[in-house]
């Protein structure tokens, strides 16, 4: 556990090969260390070594509680404040960032606010908001309060009915309609990885082909067929063979 900007972040650490970039995982809007379920350190061993971090923003896992109500900013916040923070604490220079959904998002702002990153893997990002993500913030909201989801959530959250109200009220906020953030894109020159499934209930290709558009540097995709919004857990091997080739090739 650290302190950072808005209070105690859960972090783990697992040391490897200093000679290799620092592989820096950020998590969905509801999810934490725990939901990552293993894929950091396959990863880290798949590709020689390579040391990983692994955290659990505010409101989150672990960690202290968020600010709220969250501004429709929220990611902004966390991409300019707190991965700074989070990364300095450690030591890090020049990550290979990869983030699910609004870790993906938090990443590709990170490096398009001119930080250095070796690499961005993006899978399942958001640069603007769809019909398909409200939509499926909508059917999300619905299932939490007619199911168990918030008793399943504790399992992995300190507070799970703020966890998900925290990033449920934003998305389906009129305000969170224009959220964009293709500004940021054209900074990023560091090669990008983004990996997208056909059947992800929040986004489409869209988001994919508005980051191929935007980015400076060089860009590839990965689009899998029958795979939903967690591309890294649906289809698991096929992505962390993905992300080590491409994780192998910054390494080199």
């Amino acid at each position: 556990m650290i302190e950072v900007i808005d209070g105690p972040v859960e972090c783990e650490f697992v040391a490897g090969d200093p000679t290799l970039p620092t592989l820096v995982f950020l998590h969905e809007g509801l999810g934490s260390i725990d939901l990552w379920r293993g894929v950091p350190g396959e990863v880290a061993d798949s590709s020689g070594g390579a040391p990983v971090l692994t955290f659990d923003r505010h409101g989150y896992g672990a960690s202290g509680p968020a600010q709220t109500p969250r501004p429709t900013t929220y990611m902004h916040h966390e991409a300019d404040l707190v991965l700074p923070a989070v990364l300095e604490a450690f030591g890090i220079e020049e990550p290979i960032l990869i983030g699910h959904s609004d870790g993906a998002s938090i990443a590709l702002l990170y490096a398009g606010a001119g930080h250095q990153v070796a690499g961005l893997v993006c899978l399942a990002p958001h640069v603007f908001v769809e019909p398909e993500s409200v939509a499926g913030s909508e059917q999300a909201r619905v299932i939490f309060e007619s199911t168990d989801m918030c008793e399943r959530m504790g399992r992995h959250h300190n507070d799970p009915a703020a966890t998900f109200w925290g990033w449920n009220d934003v998305w389906l906020s009129d305000e969170f309609r224009t959220w964009n953030i293709e500004d940021r894109l054209p900074r990023i020159t560091a090669p990008v990885l983004a990996i997208q499934g056909l059947d992800d209930q929040y986004g489409t290709i869209a988001q994919l082909d508005a980051i191929a558009a935007g980015v400076s540097g060089r860009f590839e995709r990965r689009v899998l067929d029958g795979v939903g919004h967690s591309p890294h857990t649906e289809a698991r091997t096929e992505v962390v063979e993905a992300i080590t080739e491409f994780v192998s090739r910054r390494s080199r």
